[in-house]
């Protein structure tokens, strides 16, 4: 059974990601970026304006077509110059978390074929160099997730591919010049790339940037800017639902959390303390926003992530088989979906079944709607970000102390799932030792939170770790 949008294909142009955002920004003095802590801002006319610069500044040095650009930056205005600057000069994009160590950047530039790397700081500037003509069809970013299967993977989402998911959201999310959004979630993770960062530009909107902070913090800025759009991941919306006092939000008017389950109690708490609707969305690094609601049909069961988008299809199966499932593993297809992993033919292949892309999900639908029900795959989701229980397992079997280990996910309240190690030993060490061990090869987010001691890691016949006995002793 194949599952369809209520809405019609929308049209894909084609043209690059910098030409059909930045299509009208030349001409438009509205500020579309300003930052919440150092007030930087830049107008639209200012943006293509840089943008082009420092496309022309990168033709001057030899990056074009075939080079991969590495940017690692937190959110701040001028990081859409230099995102849209790469891709405009002919080169792929590749988006790093600017909070990982040195090694692990090292190894995703690796990953994905990094030929330079951008510094927002300084930019390079030309004026006279020609622009190359960018085929849509070519990669205009690499992103980086587990996948289905594990360690990272390079995402490449080709320019047509971007562009369609773009499309595919503006029937049902308005953005328009009279919009305000908050712009705190990631710039390199496809939440906040594309239905933040990019979709809030094509629309004319003004994107408020700002770091991570504590609910209290956000909540006042969102008052201070009048924002109208508002953006969360689950621990930041149960960390709202439990603040105290909120500012009153006049202009609010959605509030969209996606990257993760959102738990009903925590989404109605939070509406009621941000006097909004509180809705979740659905997508992933390798398709994008693949499910949305709609500006004018709000009411409409909010425990879902919504409908299809314009032109995704969708099949749900018995996970690991073909035949379709009431409940089981979701199946997309659709022009937003990317064009594999670069490097990883293999993977590419085990994450796409008769060119239907396999999500990992388990969903049900209910009159037209999509339920996120669990995750098959075995990522943990850590504040919205992918943690591979497989990387933290390598690096704690790199100890001299133990023998062998296994990483599961928790449920815990503020941070979605925190990772719970399960570790067998053969000399003395604490679960501290061995919690500091982790933390110093691995991203912030990555860290093991807890370590428990057992006699033996319960595995298959084939040798496949059993998470599903392991998780049921945290219960």
């Amino acid at each position: 059974m194949i599952y369809r949008s209520p809405l019609p294909a929308v049209t894909v142009p084609e043209v690059t990601v910098p030409e059909h955002v930045l299509e009208h920004a030349p001409h438009n003095d509205k500020v579309a970026l300003v930052d919440a802590v150092t007030g930087e801002a830049i107008t639209y006319a200012e943006l293509a304006e840089q943008a082009g610069r420092t496309a022309r500044g990168l033709v001057r040095q030899g990056i074009g077509p075939g080079d991969t650009v590495a940017v690692a930056s937190a959110n701040r205005p001028r990081f859409a110059v230099g995102l849209h600057a790469v891709m405009a000069a002919g080169a792929t994009v590749a988006l790093l978390n600017p909070l990982l160590p040195p090694h692990e950047a090292g190894k995703l530039k690796a990953l994905a074929n990094v030929t330079a790397t951008l510094d927002l700081d300084d930019l390079p500037e030309g004026d006279a160099e020609t622009l190359p003509l960018v085929d849509p069809r070519s990669t205009a970013a690499i992103l980086f997730s587990s996948g289905t299967t594990g360690l990272t993977k390079a995402v490449r989402l080709s320019h047509r591919a971007v562009v369609a998911n773009l499309e595919q959201h503006r029937p049902g999310w308005r953005i328009d010049g009279t919009d305000v959004l908050a712009a705190n979630l990631p710039f390199f993770h496809v939440y906040g790339f594309t239905i933040v960062l990019n979709s809030g530009l094509l629309g004319g909107a003004t994107l408020v940037t700002m770091p991570r902070s504590d609910a209290g913090t956000y909540l006042d800025r969102l008052a201070e800017h009048r924002v109208t759009r508002a953006f969360l991941v689950p621990p930041l919306a149960a960390a709202i639902a439990d603040h105290e006092d909120p500012p009153p939000q006049p202009r609010l008017k959605l509030v969209l959390c996606g990257a993760a389950p959102l738990d009903d109690a925590i989404r109605r708490e939070a509406e009621r303390k941000l006097g909004a609707p509180v809705r979740q969305g659905y997508g992933l690094t390798e398709a994008g926003g693949t499910h949305q609601t709609f500006d004018d049909d709000l009411e409409s069961d909010p425990t879902s992530v919504g409908v299809l988008a314009p032109g995704t299809e969708a099949r749900i199966v018995e996970p690991g088989t073909n035949s379709d499932a009431d409940e089981g593993e979701l199946l997309i297809r659709g022009p937003q979906v990317m064009d594999g992993y670069l490097g990883d033919e293999e993977a590419t292949r085990e994450a796409f079944v008769d060119g239907w892309l396999r999500t990992g999900d388990l969903v049900r639908v209910r009159d037209g709607r999509f339920h996120v029900v669990d995750r098959i795959k075995e990522i943990i989701k850590y504040k919205g970000y992918q943690v591979a229980p497989a990387e933290l397992e390598d690096v704690l079997r790199k100890h001299p102390a133990v023998v062998d280990a296994a990483v599961v996910g928790v449920p815990d309240r503020l941070c979605g799932e925190i990772p719970h190690a399960f570790v067998v030993i053969r000399t003395d060490v604490t679960a501290e030792e061995l919690v500091d061990f982790v933390a110093a090869e691995v991203a912030t987010h990555k860290k093991v939170r807890r370590v428990e001691f057992v006699a033996e890691i319960p595995k298959s016949v084939s040798g496949k770790v059993l998470r599903r006995l392991l998780k049921e002793k945290t219960a």
